[in-house]
C-alpha cells in the first residue's frame, strides 16, 4: 500500500484537527502539520509540526515550497478559508497538489455576495440590501462579505444602530434576518459523477461559529439544494454549506465552503471519511460511500492534552479500586497499560488482592496484560517490590502512594491524575 505524505496547513485550526482525526489511523497516508510559530493545539496532536509563516508574510510561499520538497509532500490540505484561496493562487509554485475545489469556485465561495449572485437562480438566498435606505424592516443581519466563524456577524434591531455597526465591519453586507433553525449540510462530490453524499445536521449550540452540539437529520430539501449548489459551482471533494429557516419555514442559504468542516465528525463516524475520500477523488479513484443508518449527536467541549518531564520505563499499577473499580474495568488504566505496551515499557500489577488474582483478571478479560504480577503477603509493603528509579506507581490509596513516594522517590498517581500520561502529546518536533 503506497503511503502519501499529507501536509495540513494551518494545522492548528478546528479544520486541521478534524483532518488529523480522520486520517491519523489511515494506512494510506502519513500526516504532517504546519503553521505559525504560536501556541496552538496542533503542537500537541500532530507527531511533527513545522513552522511556516502566515500567508500574509512575503516569504510564506518559498518556505512552504521548501518544506513540501523536504518532506516529499504529495498533497496539501488547506485548513482555513483564506488559505484555500491563497494556496490556489500560488499553486504553480508548490511541488504538491492542493486538495480543494477548482480555483474559480474557491474565489466565488470566499465572497458571500458572489456566492448569492451565482446561486440565486437555483436556490433561495437571503435578501441583501445595498444601503440603509433599502432596509424594509428590522431586525437585519450585518456580516463581512469575506468572513468565517461568525466573526463580525451582528444582529441589528434598530435603524439608529445600523450605521454604527456598518462602520465596524470590513466590507459589510446587510442581509435579511432569518429566525429559524440552522443546519450544516456536509457534502462530497465527484467531478464527473456529481454529488455522492449530502448529510444534514442541526446546529443546536455554537461557539465562535463552530457547532459544538450538532445532531444529524434527514432533510430532503437540503439534499436537493446540495445537488444544485454542487453543479452550479463545480464543487468536488469535501465541502459543506449552511442554511437557516426563514419566517415562512423555507431553507435559505447562508454560505458555501469548499473545505472540511470542524464538526464533520458527526458524519465521519457514520462512515464518511471526507479527507480520505477527497484524496481518492483527486487521484480519480472510484469511491463508494455507504454510511451507517441512524442518528448521531455530537457534543464538543474543551479537552486536555499535556507535555511533561516524567520519564519512566516501568509502570506499577494496583488492581482493586484502580484497574477495577466497582466491578468495572477502568478504561483509562487499560489505555495507559497499552500505551506502555506500544512503547515497550514494562507493566507490573502490584496488588494486595484478597482472592485468586488470575481468576479476577479472567473474569474481566484482563489476562496477559502484565509482564509480572506481584501479590503482596501479610505485612509486605509495595515499596519492597519497586527497585527501579525510573518507575511510576498508580494506586487509589493515598497511604500507599505516600509510602512509595517517600521510600522509592518516584512519581505516584491516583486515577484522577493519569490523564497527564494517557493524554500526553508526542514530544515536540518543530521543523
Amino acid at each position: 500500500m503506497r503511503k502519501r505524505n499529507i501536509l495540513v496547513f494551518p494545522a492548528g485550526t478546528e479544520i486541521g484537527l478534524e483532518i488529523f482525526a480522520a486520517l491519523q489511523f489511515c494506512k494510506e497516508v502519513r500526516i504532517f502539520g504546519a503553521g505559525q510559530d504560536i501556541s496552538n493545539p496542533a503542537r500537541f496532536i500532530f507527531p511533527c509540526y513545522h513552522v511556516i509563516p502566515p500567508i500574509y508574510d512575503r516569504d510564506w510561499v518559498s518556505q512552504l515550497t521548501l518544506l513540501c520538497k523536504n518532506l516529499e509532500i504529495e498533497y496539501i490540505f488547506p485548513a482555513y478559508d483564506d488559505v484555500i484561496v491563497a494556496l490556489n493562487r500560488e499553486a504553480q509554485h508548490f511541488p504538491a497538489k492542493i486538495i480543494s475545489s477548482p480555483p474559480e469556485t474557491c474565489e466565488i465561495t470566499r465572497s458571500k455576495s458572489l456566492t448569492y449572485q451565482r446561486l440565486a437562480p437555483k436556490v433561495r438566498v437571503p435578501a441583501v440590501y445595498r444601503s440603509m435606505g433599502d432596509v424594509p424592516s428590522y431586525p437585519v443581519i450585518v456580516k463581512p462579505d469575506r468572513g468565517q466563524g461568525s466573526i463580525g456577524v451582528t444582529r441589528v434591531d434598530r435603524a439608529a444602530d445600523l450605521e454604527r455597526v456598518l462602520s465596524s465591519v470590513t466590507n459589510p453586507i446587510i442581509c435579511e434576518f432569518l429566525p429559524g433553525d440552522e443546519f450544516t449540510v456536509d457534502c462530497f462530490s465527484d467531478r464527473q459523477r456529481g454529488l455522492l453524499f449530502a448529510g444534514a445536521r442541526r446546529r443546536r449550540r455554537t461557539r465562535n461559529g463552530i457547532a459544538v452540539n450538532t445532531i444529524t437529520e434527514t432533510l430532503p430539501e437540503a439534499e436537493k439544494m446540495a445537488t444544485e449548489i454542487g453543479a452550479q459551482l463545480g464543487l468536488r471533494g469535501a465541502w459543506f454549506f449552511q442554511v437557516k429557516r426563514a419566517s415562512d419555514g423555507q431553507l435559505v442559504l447562508l454560505e458555501v465552503a469548499p473545505r472540511i468542516a470542524g464538526s464533520m465528525a458527526a458524519h465521519r463516524v457514520h462512515g464518511v471519511n471526507f479527507p480520505l475520500l477527497s484524496i481518492f477523488e483527486e487521484e480519480r479513484q472510484p469511491v463508494h460511500i455507504r454510511p451507517n443508518t441512524g442518528t448521531i449527536e455530537l457534543d464538543r467541549a474543551l479537552g486536555n492534552r499535556y507535555r511533561h518531564s516524567i520519564e519512566y520505563s516501568v509502570l506499577y499499577v494496583d488492581l482493586d479500586d484502580t484497574l477495577i473499580v466497582g466491578d468495572q474495568v477502568n478504561l483509562q488504566i487499560v489505555k495507559l497499560v497499552f500505551q506502555c505496551v506500544n512503547r515497550k515499557r514494562k507493566v507490573v500489577l502490584l496488588t494486595r488482592h484478597d482472592g485468586d488474582v488470575n481468576h479476577t483478571l479472567e473474569q474481566h478479560r484482563l489476562v496477559n496484560l502484565f509482564d509480572e504480577i506481584i501479590v503482596l503477603g501479610a505485612g509486605e509493603k509495595k515499596s519492597d517490590h519497586i527497585c527501579e528509579t525510573d518507575a511510576i506507581f498508580v494506586d487509589d490509596s493515598f497511604s500507599e502512594r505516600m509510602e512509595v513516594s517517600e521510600r522509592c522517590k518516584i512519581p505516584t498517581f491516583d486515577c484522577s491524575m493519569i490523564e497527564v500520561l494517557t493524554e500526553q502529546a508526542e514530544p515536540l518536533n518543530v521543523g
